[in-house]
């Protein structure tokens, strides 16, 4: 296969950077993917000399291994694309670009990790999980790694019942699902961070979150000079979940990861010290504001800037939990190629389920689209998209009443709200797409909060509670958009200096 022009300019720039040998040790047989594999590897290693490709016998075939540890099963491109770039660079000797800190506490980890990684080329939380696991591979050699593509290997995907992605499998054995950082990883396998250096620290403003909201939070308080703290459990939020961003102003588009990156990356342009895999517990406002987190550390400062988001809605219905991961899903992009020729369902009518229905359209057999309420909400433009489509089905004014299966989803039943009767759906897969619900629940009776979990907040962004200050998706703001939140966050911040220049 033929590189991009575009792309084969920036992978000779990277290529650029290896500091040693790389083998590439390769299983390949006649079949098309594995042709297609052989005509990449032989075109990335035609580009740098370093490079050096053998033929070897795998467990997979088409599969290839990068170094000793790092094998992909399947071809490397879209999402994971950039994966197998950074494998290449790390093998030779370059260092990963993460902390000292987690670089000394991935060596230490003692024993046999054999990790698997199923994912789909289009699925944007994959790489987060790939990359991860590679790197604790190049650092650790009782670690390795294997990324397989579940749409080259079907039969396994189905044999280990695997029905959402990325699913890392350990030693054979179930061992995490969905988006994990190499902290989250090292905490899983009994690895814990010392606390100690954080626990106790006093700042003038905290912002609790590392979405849109607490990432403009932290750059408009620190650009005031103030000593400013930010608290989250992973970087980016529900924005991690957004593929096309088309309504971010002076941005035609973008993707949620992406664009995660760069609030990450803008973030730590300032400095603001990031305190990274922490979840708030608790809050308490003495003589300052003191914030507990899961780990036991405790965090103080004058002021606190809570921006923790929201998640996705459950349904709340029999069936939901149960087939979590073995049928029901919540990200089209990420799970939708798993479901390929399937007939599925989503629920939910507004701009979301509709976007979900529109792309699953593309990949699987049928797509039934159930909304509560006699219209949908979504978008005029997006309905006529939908409308348009041969394969969708959209059944308005029923309510979902329980997803049926027995080792994964095989159907739904709902019921016609103006008539009463039940009715059923055989399908293999079901979405939902109903909205967000505020991640407060921590914060107990300690700040006002709507019946819907939202926080109160007043034209400052000021909560209840003197010094406490709330952003995005988490207050009763009537909109949650990317671009609101980001405005929030700053007007939490500019409300906070105020408050500290008064007191």
């Amino acid at each position: 296969m033929a590189l991009d022009a575009s792309i084969k300019e920036q992978l000779q720039q990277y290529l650029q950077l290896l500091e040693g040998e790389v083998v590439i040790k390769v299983s390949a047989s006649t079949d098309a993917t594995s042709i297609e594999m052989m005509e990449l590897l032989q075109e990335v290693s035609s580009m740098a000399p370093l490079i050096r490709i053998e033929t070897a016998t795998l467990p997979r075939t088409p599969s290839f291994q990068v170094g000793e540890r790092i094998t992909f099963a399947g071809i490397p491109l879209g999402h994971e694309f950039t994966s197998f770039v950074l494998a290449l660079l790390q093998v030779s000797g370059r260092k990963p670009k993460i902390d000292d800190k987690v670089v000394d506490q991935i060596k230490e980890v003692r024993g046999h990790f054999e990790f698997v990684t199923y994912i789909s080329l289009s699925c944007h939380n994959c790489p987060d999980v790939v990359q991860a696991l590679n790197t604790m591979s190049v650092l650790n050699p009782h670690i390795s790694h294997t990324m397989v593509d579940g749409a080259v290997f079907k039969e396994e995907v189905e044999s280990q019942n695997i029905m959402a992605v990325p699913a890392v499998m350990l030693n054979g054995e179930m061992f995490a699902s969905g988006r994990q950082s190499v902290e989250e990883i090292l905490a899983k396998m009994g690895s814990q961070a010392d606390v100690s250096d954080i626990n106790g620290k006093e700042f003038d403003v905290l912002v609790i979150g590392g979405g849109p909201a607490g990432a403009s939070a932290a750059i408009y308080a620190t650009r005031k000079g103030i000593k400013t703290g930010l608290v989250a459990e992973r970087f980016g939020g529900q924005v991690m979940d957004t593929m096309g961003i088309e309504n971010l102003i002076g941005t035609p588009y973008t993707e949620g990861p992406k664009l995660v990156a760069n609030f990450e990356e803008h973030v730590k342009h300032y400095p603001v010290e990031i305190m990274n895999l922490q979840r708030a517990k608790s809050i308490r406002r003495n003589e300052l504001i003191e914030v507990d987190l899961e780990s036991g550390a405790t965090v103080k400062s004058k002021t606190v800037i809570i921006a923790t988001g929201a998640r996705w809605k459950n349904l709340g219905i029999p069936g939901e939990a149960e087939f979590k991961n073995k049928g029901v899903a919540y990200c089209p992009h990420c799970d939708g190629p798993l479901f390929k020729g399937k007939h599925v369902a989503v629920v939910g009518g507004g701009n979301s389920g509709v976007e979900a229905a529109i792309d699953l359209a593309g990949i699987v057999g049928h797509v039934t689209l159930l909304e509560f309420m006699p219209e949908l909400k979504a978008d005029d433009v997006l309905q006529k998209r939908l409308y348009s489509l041969a394969n969708v089905t959209v059944l308005k004014n029923v309510q979902t009443k329980e997803i049926t299966g027995d080792a994964k989803v095989n159907g739904m039943s709902y019921i016609e709200r103006d008539t009463g009767l039940e009715k059923h759906i055989a399908l293999e897969g079901v979405f939902i797409q109903i909205g967000l619900v505020p991640n407060t629940d921590w914060l107990a009776d300690n700040v006002e909060r709507t019946r819907f979990g939202e926080i109160v907040v007043d034209g400052h962004n000021q909560t209840n509670v003197p010094g406490i200050f709330a952003a995005g998706d988490c207050t009763n703001t009537p909109y949650k958009q990317i671009v609101i939140s980001i405005g929030s966050g700053a007007t939490a911040a500019l409300g906070a200096f105020d408050y500290l220049i008064r007191h």
